[in-house]
């Protein structure tokens, strides 16, 4: 990675070479790229032709019967079909690409789906006890630049995750803008459980999120007082079997209450009720993919209803 922040895949250590690939800003730091690090993939579709015009050059001077040409012509023309199609899905998947308000939008429909559809939630959602040696691995060398390690009673503990700049600097970015939600703990009756907290939005993005979420679960919307001295607000979840899916400010009071000298704070509540189901016919929509845009859709009856979607692909949004 060089000093102006693109860089080079070589092979010959970090000496340069005919076989150099370039490599742009933005792909270092979408990857979280540094010096180093080991890249695998397939080759060019330049260097497969090169290989292909060899081929033909090799079977004109007789190096190979023609036996021999079909089977390696065939090879390398099936590696070329393969890259194109790589290369065609990537283009396809730029009309996709995963806006900050689509983040916020799969984070609710996923913790919906894992009060909703409890059993398919599961079937559908990869652990870090389900990831192999090796998965992990490949996890904790792309995201964490280093673990500290201190030493109790002869027992080895961590003590600090470092993840690397790359991936926190844009996570902190989106939370502080409200699109990342982070767990809050609550005190409910006698019961201490957690809520989803979110920075404050503006009123048009909430009013998209809320419309597109509907496209799938029934959502509702509630405005709720939060009195800043005792830090307590009242939010009715036992009527209609409420589920709170999350919570955020009404007004940016990071700016004009930073001090928290307000006696209130005004909170919005999105809650789906116990009884409300998945809208769309597949549940497997529920999970592969998220409404386009804020159209809003309604349930006629039993019939099942069509709705203009965008899929989801995992390697990205886990990413």
């Amino acid at each position: 990675v060089m000093q102006d922040g693109f860089g080079f895949i070589r092979c010959a250590n970090y000496m340069p070479g005919e076989n150099d690939i370039y490599v742009a800003p933005s792909q270092i730091r979408r990857f979280g790229l540094k010096t180093g690090d080991i890249i695998s993939g397939n080759t060019r579709i330049k260097n497969q032709n090169d290989k292909l015009d060899r081929i033909k050059k090799a079977y004109i001077n007789g190096v190979f019967n023609l036996k021999e040409y079909n089977e390696e012509k065939e090879i390398v023309e099936n590696t070329i079909k393969k890259l194109k199609e790589e290369i065609t899905e990537t283009d396809n998947s730029n009309e996709y690409n995963f806006t900050p308000q689509d983040i916020l939008l799969k984070r609710d429909i996923d913790y919906i789906n894992k009060i909703k559809l409890t059993d398919k939630y599961i079937e559908k959602t990869k652990l870090w006890k389900d990831y192999t040696r090796e998965e992990k691995c490949d996890v904790i060398m792309r995201y964490v630049d280093s673990i500290e390690l201190e030493m109790i009673n002869d027992e080895v503990f961590v003590k600090n995750i470092n993840f690397r700049e790359s991936i926190c600097n844009p996570c902190n970015e989106l939370f502080d803008k409200g699109y990342i939600d982070v767990n809050d703990t609550a005190i409910f009756g006698n019961v201490v459980g957690n809520l989803r907290f979110s920075n404050y939005l503006e009123d048009e993005e909430v009013s998209k999120l809320i419309l597109r979420l509907k496209q799938f679960y029934d959502v509702g919307f509630e405005e709720a007082t939060y009195y800043v001295k005792n830090k307590i607000f009242y939010f009715n979840f036992k009527k209609d079997n409420r589920v709170i899916v999350r919570i955020f400010p009404l007004e940016d009071y990071n700016k004009i209450d930073p001090n928290n000298k307000m006696k209130e704070h005004k909170f919005g509540i999105i809650y789906i009720m116990d009884e409300a189901e998945f809208k769309v016919e597949d549940i497997n929509v529920a999970f592969d993919y998220i409404p386009k845009d804020e159209n809003v859709i309604h349930q006629n009856g039993d019939i099942p209803i069509e709705i203009d979607v965008k899929p989801i692909r995992k390697e990205l949004m886990n990413n």
